[in-house]
């Protein structure tokens, strides 16, 4: 995998290399062996906007309430915010390199080019790096949004009236929410192992702790 989904590297089982990029602990229910209540949501999952089960909801659906309450609160999450679609993937990308999360990475990586999010800004998330916005202010928002919550556990004054004054407090309560809902996301990953799929790689380079730690942006 190259440019802005970065450096093909080898998926490892170890802290360093992204706890989802190894063997996964846990099984996964196949339409076959599903049971009436599992094989309900599936179908919803099927036939909507996500078009496939992969990533958290496949264990999920162990407990097929959650599962289905989960993929609405994803759906909202993922589609139907207020915010543009490639500012709502910048967060996720932003979320996904804090957990070192190979799966939610390599999933959203994709969707952010197709958005439209600069390639560079996403490779300066991959790497750690500082991202150059330039004259790009909503998108520079986003991520200090992002990075302060993340890493922490509440933003300053000016990051948070920054993002209301351009989105409104419709568009602050999304933006927390996308961040919390895809950090659940990226730990029911790492903690289960769940698998790349065949046709993505693990592109997060390591990092020096269990927690990548992103810098302000330039």
């Amino acid at each position: 995998m190259t440019g802005m989904l970065g450096h093909t590297s080898s998926p490892v089982d170890s802290p360093d290399s992204g706890p989802d990029s190894g063997t996964d602990r846990i099984s996964f229910p196949s339409p076959e062996t599903m049971t009436a209540a599992q094989r309900e949501v599936y179908d919803q999952i099927v036939s909507g906007p996500r078009g496939t089960l992969v990533g958290p909801l496949r264990a999920a659906l162990h407990n097929p309430v959650l599962a289905d309450r989960w993929q609405r609160l994803g759906q909202v999450l993922r589609f139907e915010t207020s915010l543009p679609t490639r500012l709502n993937e910048l967060a996720i990308l932003v979320t996904a390199r804090r957990w070192n999360s190979q799966l939610e990475w390599a999933i959203h990586a994709g969707d952010a080019d197709r958005a439209g999010l600069e390639p560079a800004i996403a490779e300066a998330v991959r790497t750690c790096a500082a991202p150059d916005f330039g004259e790009d202010a909503a998108a520079r928002e986003i991520y200090e949004f992002a990075r302060q919550l993340l890493q922490q556990g509440d933003v300053d004054t000016a990051a948070y009236d920054a993002v209301v004054a351009r989105w409104g407090e419709v568009g602050a309560v999304e933006l927390t929410a996308v961040i919390g809902y895809y950090s659940m996301v990226a730990m029911t990953l790492n903690v289960h192992r769940v698998p790349l799929p065949p046709h993505l790689e693990a592109a997060l380079p390591p990092v020096a702790g269990p927690l990548a730690e992103m810098p302000p942006a330039a």
